[in-house]
């Protein structure tokens, strides 16, 4: 747990100014209040996108402890986790491209070793969860796991072709180092066991993720669950023909997550789980998988009325 210094300041960040003051120059790089990163030459695989939704999506945080050996290393509105599985280091999502330096800046912040990072999960083939993962693992020499769906979407570093927010357009740094995993299947790297669980929805490749964490006798099975929302651009229907696997994709993912031991959930978007960066009340998969079931049938409704642009 972090502690307060009078100032506000998290202790975690008193290891050294030089490191603090470089990962708030980050930040106000990601988010597009400077007009670049602090003594880094223009990268083509961290030039900002999105910079006005950055502001809100990159909120800087500092790093946390979530329980055990796993740890939150993302921002206000994009979550990212790092598993230490005592043989080497977990990443969990790469958020926007340019907010890979904070995010190792982070992870340097907690002690670690950024040669450490083994495997980087990804939850969806989406810029704002993958466009930093090129980066990410040129950096660390780190492999990303993907669903196979997935997988397509960050060797092309662009949307699917039926993907429901084609239209707003947007591509991101290709991955090239790639290992696909399927439903049910585990990922093992020292005393850490993750599983794989498709979810799809919101993209055919969207995938969560699950692992056990312990502090003594006491253990936790923690989630990070991929974007559940049931958004498009402008002129999709999930009514129509095209749209109809997408809402069989999303009540398999109801299911998924309805079944799903789940202590601590960290979603993709924190705040698609409720208040903070994670949430662990009783039953918190189940209240994701409802919240967007509701979200999806007022979505449907309003289609079938006609008041949907």
């Amino acid at each position: 747990m972090l502690c307060e210094r009078p100032h506000g300041l998290p202790f975690l960040w008193t290891k050294g100014d030089t490191a603090m003051m470089k990962a708030l120059a980050l930040a106000l790089w990601a988010m597009g209040t400077a007009s670049a990163p602090p003594s880094v030459a223009d990268d083509p695989l961290t030039r900002p996108m999105a910079v006005e939704r950055a502001k809100q999506w990159l909120a800087p945080l500092p790093p946390e402890k979530l329980f055990g050996s796993t740890y939150l290393v993302g921002f206000g509105g994009l979550s990212v986790a790092l598993i230490d599985t005592g043989e080497g280091l977990v990443l969990v999502d790469g958020a926007l491209p340019q907010a890979a330096p904070m995010i190792l800046a982070n992870v340097r912040a907690l002690g670690f070793d950024l040669k450490d990072i083994k495997f980087i999960l990804s939850t969806e083939p989406h810029y704002d969860h993958a466009g930093g993962l090129a980066a990410l693992a040129r950096d660390t020499g780190a492999t990303v796991v993907a669903s196979a769906r997935g997988a397509d979407g960050l060797r092309a570093g662009a949307m699917a072709e039926d993907d429901p927010q084609l239209a707003y357009g947007g591509t991101w740094p290709a991955v090239a180092r790639l290992r696909v995993i399927g439903d049910g299947e585990a990922l093992t790297l020292g005393r850490v066991e993750i599983t794989a669980h498709t979810t799809p929805g919101h993209t055919l490749g969207s995938m969560s993720w699950s692992w056990t964490a312990c502090e003594g006798k006491a253990c936790k099975q923690i989630v990070f669950a991929s974007s559940l929302n049931p958004v498009s651009a402008d002129g999709y229907r999930y009514t129509s023909a095209a749209g109809a696997p997408f809402v069989a994709a999303f009540e398999k993912s109801y299911r998924t997550m309805d079944a799903l031991q789940c202590d601590m959930l960290i979603s993709a978007h924190p705040d698609n789980a409720g208040e903070g960066r994670f949430n662990a009340r009783p039953g918190a998969c189940r209240a994701y998988a409802e919240r967007s079931r509701g979200l999806l049938a007022k979505r449907l409704a309003d289609e079938k009325a006609g008041t949907v642009k």
